[in-house]
């Protein structure tokens, strides 16, 4: 049984579709890199598995269990399924630790020493544990990107939803917060990455979809999708990136 099921959905605006029969299958322990113009519907997508878009047609499946519709628990769903967004969203009235240990403490119910404990823990993992005391306001862009990340890891969840986490950095930031990443998946984290890092997809990933109108229009692993691509539209993309420099 595949961990994630992504059956034929649409999501519609209106009259304008973004997301028109989309299907992907994602395994245990995979990393999956969604490669693909501004507009063809990562993000999008990204937010209809967490649910913060509601999808207009179709059905998503997590171990098998609808995770779309009605009646669908969103507080455990979202405990199942972390996402980080491209803005770090931190609260800035609070200090690093009591970002990373909010959600723990209100959801999950976990005793204050415990969370204390796991957030040092995986701030310590990430090189931040100095940074616990300070305010959002005192550290660089990629230090509050990799604390949104530890936030996300906070909740313990089967799939980690990454979109486009850097493409609000410059560039000498980038590495850092592409390193946890990195960790991430060489312990078997299930992640799925919205992203215009090519190379890094390329390092990464387990498997690379490009999406073209709303769709997965072709799929394989990274040496086939960047080496042989099949699809007239990849090959055109990826010549559109080379051009640019980016791969």
């Amino acid at each position: 049984m595949k961990l994630l099921e992504i059956d034929h959905i649409h999501k519609r605006y209106g009259t304008f579709s973004i997301l028109n029969g989309l299907k992907l299958d994602i395994d245990a322990h995979q990393v999956v890199c969604l490669i693909g113009p501004s507009g063809c519907g990562k993000s999008t997508l990204l937010r209809c598995i967490n649910q913060l878009e509601t999808i207009s047609e179709g059905e998503i499946r997590l171990h098998g269990d609808r995770i779309t519709g009605p009646g669908v628990d969103l507080d455990m769903l979202r405990r199942e399924i972390g996402i980080v967004f491209q803005g770090y969203n931190l609260f800035p009235h609070m200090s690093v630790i009591e970002n990373v240990t909010l959600a723990p403490l209100k959801v999950l119910g976990m005793s204050r020493e415990e969370a204390w404990d796991r957030g040092m823990a995986l701030l310590t993992r990430i090189g931040l544990d100095h940074k616990a005391g300070e305010y959002p306001d005192r550290l660089s862009g990629g230090q509050q990107q990799r604390v949104a990340i530890v936030r996300a890891l906070m909740m313990d969840p089967t799939v980690l939803l990454l979109d486009e986490i850097t493409s609000a950095l410059d560039p000498e930031l980038v590495s850092e917060v592409l390193d946890i990443v990195r960790d991430l998946a060489s312990k078997g984290m299930t992640m799925v990455l919205a992203t215009h890092e090519m190379g890094f997809a390329r390092e990464v990933s387990d498997k690379v979809c490009f999406l073209q109108g709303g769709l997965v229009h072709e799929e394989g692993p990274p040496e086939q999708i960047f080496g042989d691509p099949r699809e007239e539209r990849t090959k055109a993309f990826l010549r559109r990136i080379i051009e640019a420099g980016r791969l």
